[in-house]
């Protein structure tokens, strides 16, 4: 297989993370993942990598901290090589409140989570991918979320906003580097079977509401790992500004 390049997967460690480091490395990437606090997962999946003859890494940090951001991608450039691809992932959702409930430092780590992160990331991936900076081109995929066109009444609206600026942030910066061999598109994953929801108190919460999905189910990791690496593929080579719904229909 012709190698794909190095990829860096933010919250990579588990759950849609998870599931696209190991699609990744199956296409012949060469995969950094970056994780919080737990090593443990992000360790497995880099020895599921290599036992496969796949080539990963584990980069402890939080992207909404700069200098973990910049240790990132330096331990990526040192380890793996040249940039070709980043998927911004990493994010946070607490427990459901409404709007008058809500503190400051729900919100500020709320933000500087799920909207700073991607940025900083976007901006050292640019920094190494943009023909303007002398780099070969490559892609970016933002994870957003459809509580951004849903809203979250009553339980997210923070998250449901943060997700929306990420759909705002995925537009802008396409057209922003277009010209720069950088395409920037953004999957929407709906109801899916990870642990984001028992963190946030309630883990029976796709049952609850699987009604309200047109496919009657709750998604799969992978069926939103196979979204991203399509856009991140040479299949996708027309697309850039695009925001794929992975919702089950909802």
């Amino acid at each position: 297989m012709k190698p794909a390049g190095a990829m860096i997967i933010t919250g990579g460690g588990r759950g849609i993370g998870a599931a696209t480091a190991r699609l990744a490395a199956k296409r012949g990437y060469a995969v950094c993942i970056n994780f919080l606090s737990d090593r443990v997962s992000a360790d497995r999946v880099v020895q599921d990598i290599r036992d496969e003859g796949g080539t990963a890494i584990a980069v402890p940090g939080d992207v909404a901290v700069e200098k973990d951001v910049l240790h990132l991608f330096g331990s990526c450039d040192r380890s793996l090589g040249p940039l070709a691809a980043l998927v911004n992932n990493a994010g946070i959702v607490t427990t459901a409140s409404r709007v008058e409930a809500m503190g400051m430092e729900r919100l500020q780590r709320m933000f500087a989570t799920n909207v700073v992160g991607p940025f900083l990331c976007a901006r050292e991936a640019i920094r190494r991918m943009s023909t303007k900076h002398g780099g070969k081109g490559g892609a970016i995929v933002n994870v957003s979320s459809g509580a951004a066109r849903l809203g979250s009444p009553g339980e997210w609206v923070d998250y449901a906003a943060s997700k929306g600026a990420i759909d705002t942030m995925t537009i802008g910066l396409s057209k922003e580097l277009a010209e720069e061999g950088i395409r920037v598109n953004c999957v929407r994953p709906g109801f899916v079977n990870t642990g984001i929801h028992a963190g946030a108190g309630e883990p029976d919460r796709i049952e609850r509401l699987r009604a309200s999905i047109p496919l009657q189910r709750g998604g799969e990791p992978e069926e939103v790992a196979r979204a991203i690496l399509w856009l991140l593929s040479d299949e996708a080579s027309y697309s850039t500004g695009a925001i794929l719904d992975v919702t089950g229909g909802r």
